[in-house]
């Protein structure tokens, strides 16, 4: 079975988004290429066994196995030692990309406290929109008694639309609720 927002978009969403951008060949409709979900753990340079949890509700959130991500370069200021383990990230693509943005914006989305809405100037002038969640535990996945610590992460949606007006109306045509007026 194809993800909901998939077939939403090959329905509905691609004719429209043609229509208000006045895009007359197909392929240049915007589309969503990956997502990519980023956590660092800078404390993970002390003690090494902080990035098995990370990992565990990285690999619950996205369905798949996040990749381990180390260091490029020695920073003695932060006792890091090139290849030490610093994060992790996953990158989603096809069904499950949808599925992932399908529950980012109808379930996890929502429960952020205060919530007012997602900033519209976090595009980075080439179509890709991130952006930055301050805990795990807005994802139904997590269960809250087996978190340590709270840990932010980086969602970057990757759109193949060449400027930032067409990601917008790409994912405001998804749902995505950017805030108004600020």
């Amino acid at each position: 079975m194809a993800a909901r927002l998939k077939e939403k978009y090959n329905n509905e969403l691609k004719q429209a988004l043609a229509k208000e951008l006045g895009i007359e060949n197909s392929m240049a409709i915007p589309k969503i290429d990956k997502i990519v979900i980023n956590m660092g753990l800078g404390e993970a340079t002390q003690n090494q066994k902080m990035m098995d949890p990370l990992v565990a509700d990285l690999a619950s959130i996205a369905g798949q196995k996040p990749i381990v991500t180390k260091a490029k370069k020695s920073i003695a200021a932060f006792k890091l030692r090139e290849g030490m383990p610093i994060g992790a990230m996953v990158t989603l693509r096809g069904d499950a990309m949808y599925e992932f943005l399908d529950r980012l914006i109808s379930v996890a989305l929502p429960r952020v406290r205060d919530f007012r809405g997602v900033s519209a100037k976090s595009f980075d002038g080439r179509g890709n929109y991130t952006l930055g969640l301050r805990d795990q535990l807005i994802f139904p996945e997590i269960d809250y008694a087996k978190v340590d610590k709270l840990k932010g992460m980086n969602v970057t949606i990757v759109t193949t639309a060449g400027d930032d007006d067409g990601a917008r109306a790409l994912l405001k045509s998804f749902g995505m609720p950017f805030r108004v007026g600020a």
